[in-house]
């Protein structure tokens, strides 16, 4: 697939229809990474019948060289860190003590914000099916996947529109399953394959996944009538 996707919500669609075997199972889980992923997640989530939450992944920037990664904290109170970054910094273990903080800080308020009280879904022993609305160098997405390790899923699925074809390779080995729609030998930047690629604010993301969890609970309710 060459051509541009109009907008994240047909992009959701698209790769739904690849994703048709997980459809209404009780062990899947569908997960957006904000904010841009959680419109595509949606899409997904709404065609297989599955349960749709955020998985927040924060970078663990050296204090002085904040581009530089030491590692990541996700949802579920999960740290990754990279010894080979972390042997390079001086003091390294206060320093990303305190960064880590921060981040964690910072994290729970999104949290906060986006699930408006609904507890964090059960991950261990799910499938989880991990969504963004595009690869760029993918460091998110391995952070996420390592994280979802380390809190016990079943398999985890990687689920994109867009990448480089080298990214896409490499989640490839480190999830279960992975699934890139397009994968462009010219890759620049994720915005270039959508016709639409408007910002995603805090309040898009809070409205998908009240809806989400209203259309959840209302497929239970007529299923025990």
């Amino acid at each position: 697939m060459e051509r541009a996707f109009v907008n994240r919500t047909e992009a959701g669609r698209l790769l739904a229809e690849k994703l048709a075997k997980y459809s209404n199972r009780n062990d899947v889980v569908v997960l957006g990474l904000p904010r841009g992923g959680v419109p595509v997640a949606y899409e997904v989530a709404k065609l297989l019948n599955a349960p749709l939450d955020v998985f927040i992944v924060r970078k663990l920037g050296v204090p002085g060289f904040e581009e530089l990664a030491a590692g990541a904290i996700a949802s579920g109170g999960v740290r990754v860190l990279n010894e080979d970054v972390m042997r390079a910094i001086p003091y390294a273990t206060e320093a990303i003590e305190a960064v880590t903080a921060k981040e964690t800080a910072e994290l729970q308020r999104r949290e906060q914000i986006y699930r408006e009280g609904r507890p964090a879904p059960e991950l261990r022993e799910k499938i989880v099916i991990l969504v963004d609305d595009g690869l760029a160098t993918g460091a998110t997405m391995r952070a996420a996947v390592k994280a979802l390790r380390q809190q016990g899923a079943a398999k985890i699925v990687v689920a994109v529109p867009v990448g480089p074809p080298d990214t896409c390779q490499e989640i490839a080995h480190q999830a279960d399953e992975t699934i890139c729609l397009s994968t462009p030998p010219f890759f620049q930047a994720v915005g270039q394959y959508y016709e639409d690629f408007s910002q995603t604010s805090d309040d898009d993301v809070r409205e998908l996944l009240t809806r989400a969890a209203q259309e959840i609970s209302r497929e239970k309710s007529s299923n025990q009538q």
